[in-house]
């Protein structure tokens, strides 16, 4: 199974969906900032299941979350940032 490096970041307008969104990530990802955090060697299985437990706890019309995939072995680059709510259709 393929692994694969991520990097997540967030903008949540209200605070206890906030708190949620980073408790949930706190366990599962390396916290870099505040609304920015590491999640290494994650197989499309654990990033599907993060996306979902994430989707249940954000309002899609107000909150904004970015999952990038981080290709560590050709560059350090980020490709191209992936919108929450569009996950699903891009693997």
């Amino acid at each position: 199974m393929t692994k694969h490096d991520f990097v997540i970041c967030y903008d949540i307008a209200d605070v206890k969906r906030l708190r949620k969104v980073a408790k949930c990530l706190e366990q599962n990802a390396f916290r870099i900032q505040k609304s920015l955090f590491f999640y290494p060697q994650a197989t499309q299985a654990d990033i599907f299941a993060l996306v979902n437990e994430i989707d249940e706890l954000i309002d899609q019309e107000e909150d904004d979350v970015r999952i990038y995939h981080v290709d560590v072995k050709n560059s350090i680059a980020l490709e191209s940032g992936i919108d929450l709510a569009h996950f699903n259709l891009l693997l």
